[in-house]
């Protein structure tokens, strides 16, 4: 059984007490940071286009995101797939 080594702890790390307004700086921040992610949350989900209320139909927006997303694929991979045939032979 190899011996057993210290564990690696890096040079720039402090193992000095931290004072009380870094500790409340500190979650200060990390309750800005929750805070700030639950907004950006639900702004991000309020713009997607979602479904019609009341009924599983999607609405106007979801079907044309839908639409384009499977139009510019069919472009892309069309196009990519044309390269290859059109390179010149050396």
């Amino acid at each position: 059984m190899p011996p057993l080594r210290e564990p690696c702890v890096p040079v720039w790390v402090s193992l000095r007490r931290m004072s009380i307004v870094n500790r409340r700086n500190a979650l200060i921040g990390w309750v800005t940071w929750l805070t700030a992610k639950r907004m950006v949350k639900k702004k991000a989900k309020d713009v997607v286009p979602g479904t019609v209320e009341g009924t599983k139909r999607p609405n106007r927006g979801a079907i044309i995101s839908a639409v384009v997303a499977v139009g510019g694929a069919l472009w892309f991979w069309r196009r990519k797939s044309g390269d290859d045939s059109a390179a010149p032979e050396a």
